[in-house]
């Protein structure tokens, strides 16, 4: 029987800096990336879905089409009129990237708009995976209605995965942020925080004092990821840790965290064997940043 990975959020237009002074057109964020390797790790059991809002805009149809021809089912994106699609810039320093961002009129701040629409999506769906910036870029009511249906959603025996991936610019306040983002973890079964970003929001020491904040909050599995320091599991008191080999030469770290979700998810499904899920998702982003850009042609990489 095949089985649905959703992916919920906003999919954006990606100027990325090819190395000779130029820029190259693509499509990426931070759940679309995820989507994106997810597809490329899940077993052959499974589907990949993306669910979001676009424009009626050129543009908007050729997001479309690429996700289609990665395999990406987009079935339930809605198609907006007098809308369009967000657009980011990176800009790389030995590896690190920044970034800048047009995303005001974005048709995905809509994507919680339609009820209906989303209960059906989710009612498809076996696993269902959002972020914090998914639920950033929409107003108080859309947040609302996402988490009511997520939590219905599994109520009805879908896993919810949350990665809070945190960006202070997009919230109106720090409080409003936290407070939401802790909502978020409550609806879900597995929550893959990094651990600089909370530690720089919620004051956490330690990557312990991280998970156990969500574990607190009654998530039943929690990830802590950590760059290239050691990162734990906790799931149900128990701690699982885990050191990532070093990479030697990092190109472009857009995406490691998003590919590390995906690595992550894909063999902890599978396997439910939490050291060997670690594994993976760590290996998959210590590849994915020796290339530039978000999305990495896995072929490629093996082939390499």
């Amino acid at each position: 029987m095949t089985q649905t990975f959703l992916s919920i959020g906003e999919c954006m237009v990606e100027m990325a800096p090819n190395g000779t002074g130029d820029y190259q057109l693509g499509f990426a964020g931070d759940t679309l990336n995820t989507a994106w390797y997810a597809k490329h790790t899940l077993g052959p059991g499974w589907e990949v879905a993306y669910f979001t809002a676009v424009g009626q805009d050129a543009v908007s149809e050729r997001m479309c089409d690429f996700l289609e021809t990665a395999g990406i089912q987009t079935g339930h994106i809605s198609k907006l009129p007098d809308r369009t699609v967000g657009l980011y810039l990176i800009e790389l320093s030995n590896g690190e990237r920044s970034f800048a961002y047009w995303r005001s009129d974005s048709a995905a701040r809509q994507l919680a708009a339609d009820r209906g629409a989303l209960t059906k999506a989710l009612e498809e769906a076996q696993v269902i995976f959002f972020s914090g910036i998914t639920i950033a870029i929409l107003s108080p009511a859309h947040r609302r209605t996402l988490l009511e249906s997520l939590a219905d959603a599994r109520k009805n025996g879908a896993t919810i995965a949350f990665d809070p991936n945190l960006r202070p610019r997009l919230w109106n306040d720090p409080e409003t942020m936290r407070n939401t983002v802790m909502a978020a973890a409550r609806v879900s079964d597995i929550v893959m925080p990094s651990f600089d970003d909370d530690a720089l929001a919620f004051g956490d020491r330690t990557t312990q004092e991280t998970a156990q904040r969500y574990a607190d909050a009654g998530v039943p599995l929690v990830i802590v990821k950590n760059g290239d320091g050691p990162m734990i599991a906790m799931k149900k008191g128990r701690i699982e840790t885990f050191t990532p080999t070093p990479v030697t030469e990092i190109v472009d770290t857009t995406a490691a965290g998003d590919s590390f979700n995906a690595g992550f998810l894909a063999s902890y499904l599978d396997s439910q064997d939490l050291p060997r899920a670690l594994a993976a998702g760590a290996e998959l982003a210590a590849q994915v940043i020796t290339r530039r850009g978000a999305l990495i042609d896995l072929e490629d990489l093996s082939n390499a």
